[in-house]
This record gives structure tokens, sequence and C-alpha cells, in this order.
């Protein structure tokens, strides 16, 4: 039997990057799959992704964003209405925002990068919690970062909001297990998803290929990490088979965070 079979599954972020890694799994795995994006045709792209590995999967789309807590409240509600029950959250929806000093940070693009990276995934904790609870059963995994447990130059508001969701991660696991959630988070390092991209776009133009071999040298594997590596995790960590991990942060960055 397949770890997912009859189990449905939440992800934001399901248009593309680690969020559509984590669903190609999911559907292979027999998961059935409410997945969440604001980018609709990367929902679409993914949707068909999921349909040419599984042809009889159960999909939802759903276009939101996720730091409309109205929004957020549909998806949940719309999943409901569809399937009568959650057992997996992967709460991932995020941002990187723009690079610059602290003291030269927008506060606009703070106060973006923290509405969509931090109050999402606790406007999607918030809701899914409460059906967990009811249940008695449920895994979520969020999305955190390597700059969510060390700081990273430049990014004041990307590291903040993800601070916060190692906070947010680690206290609600704390409430919640004793009526059957866990909750984890993830924190990536360098995984080559469009987001990463960007990033390297920002910091080197045409030449960010060549920034990105020098940003990987420090790390101890010398490469950037593959979204499906990440896909595989996740999975692992909202399967039943994860029931007993609680309240951690587990970085999947190739060594690096070790490293200093």
């Amino acid at each position: 039997m397949k770890r997912f079979e009859e189990k449905v599954v939440i992800v934001t972020g399901a248009g593309s990057g680690l969020g559509q890694a984590a669903t190609l799994q999911l559907a292979e795995e027999g998961a059935k799959l409410v997945l969440v994006d604001l980018n609709e045709t990367g929902l679409k792209e993914t949707e068909e992704k999921v349909l040419a590995i599984s042809p009889e999967a159960e999909v939802l789309l759903i276009t939101a964003n996720v730091a409309d807590e109205n929004a957020v409240k549909h998806f949940v509600d719309a999943t409901l209405e569809k399937f009568g029950k959650i057992d997996g959250f992967f709460n991932n929806a995020g941002i990187e925002g723009k690079q610059n000093l602290t003291e030269d940070f927008g506060i606009e693009e703070f106060r973006k990068v923290v509405s969509i990276n931090l109050n999402g995934v606790f406007y999607g904790m918030k809701y899914v919690l409460k059906v967990m609870k009811e249940q008695g059963s449920g895994s979520i995994v969020n999305t955190a970062s390597v700059g969510g447990i060390r700081g990273v130059g430049n990014q004041s508001g990307y590291a903040a909001s993800k601070h916060g969701v190692v906070g947010l991660t680690r206290n609600s696991a704390i409430e919640y297990g004793q009526y059957g959630v866990s909750i984890k988070a993830i924190a990536p390092g360098a995984i080559m998803t469009p987001m990463v991209e960007g990033s390297l776009r920002q910091m080197g133009g045409d030449n960010w290929e060549e920034v990105g071999k020098e940003f990987v040298k420090p790390n101890p594997m010398r490469r950037f990490g593959k979204p499906e590596e990440v896909g595989y995790l996740v999975a692992f960590l909202l399967s039943n088979q994860a029931d007993f991990i609680n309240g951690v942060v587990v970085p999947i960055d190739g060594g690096q965070s070790y490293k200093y």
C-alpha cells in the first residue's frame, strides 16, 4: 500500500519549486491533493505533471494568496467540502524578496516578505490545526530555511520571517502533540528552484550561473540541492512513519549549516 493512499494533503506554493516537487512525490504515493498557489499557470502545469504520474489522481486547484487570511480559510473550507478531512499540510508558499542592507531595506518590502512568509504560514496553521485537532490526527510541514536558523546577509525580511516560522513550528508542536498532530519544519539551503535562480540573478545579472558556482563552494557537497530531494524529505515527514517526529527543524543543505 502506498503511504498516502486515501490521504488528503494540502500543498501551498504548489505551482513551482519545492511545492511542485513535493506534490509530484505525494502523487506518486497515492495522495488526494489540494494545490494552492497565486500563479494559476503554475498550478495547471503541476496538475498536468500529477496526472501524467497518476491519471486517476484526485486534484483540487485553488488560486490564492496565502497572505490573505480569508483566502487561506477558503482553501481549508474547500478541502473539507470536497474531501472531508486534512491528513497532511505542506505549508510552503514563500518569497525571498529584494536583497539589501538592513538600513536600506524598504519598509513595504519587509512587510510584503513577512506577510507571505510568516503571516501566511500562521494563517495556514491556524485553520488547519483546528481541523486536525478535531480529527485527532494530522501532520504539518512548514518551510523555513537555513536563513531561519542562522543569519543571511542582505536579506533582513527573509531571515526574520523564516526565524518566525521556526518559532511557530516549535511552539505549536508543544501545543498540539497531545491531539495526535505532529508539526515539523524543513530548512532548505541552496536548492536550485526558480526562487534561488532569481536570487542569483539579483547578485550576478547575466553572470548568475558563475555566481552560482561560487555560491556553492562553501557547501561540503559543492553543489545545489535538487527540488526532488526536498520532495522526498517532505513526503517522509508528512507520512505516518514520521508521526513521532515533532517540533524539529530539519536542514537539507548538504551540510553547510554545520560547517560554521
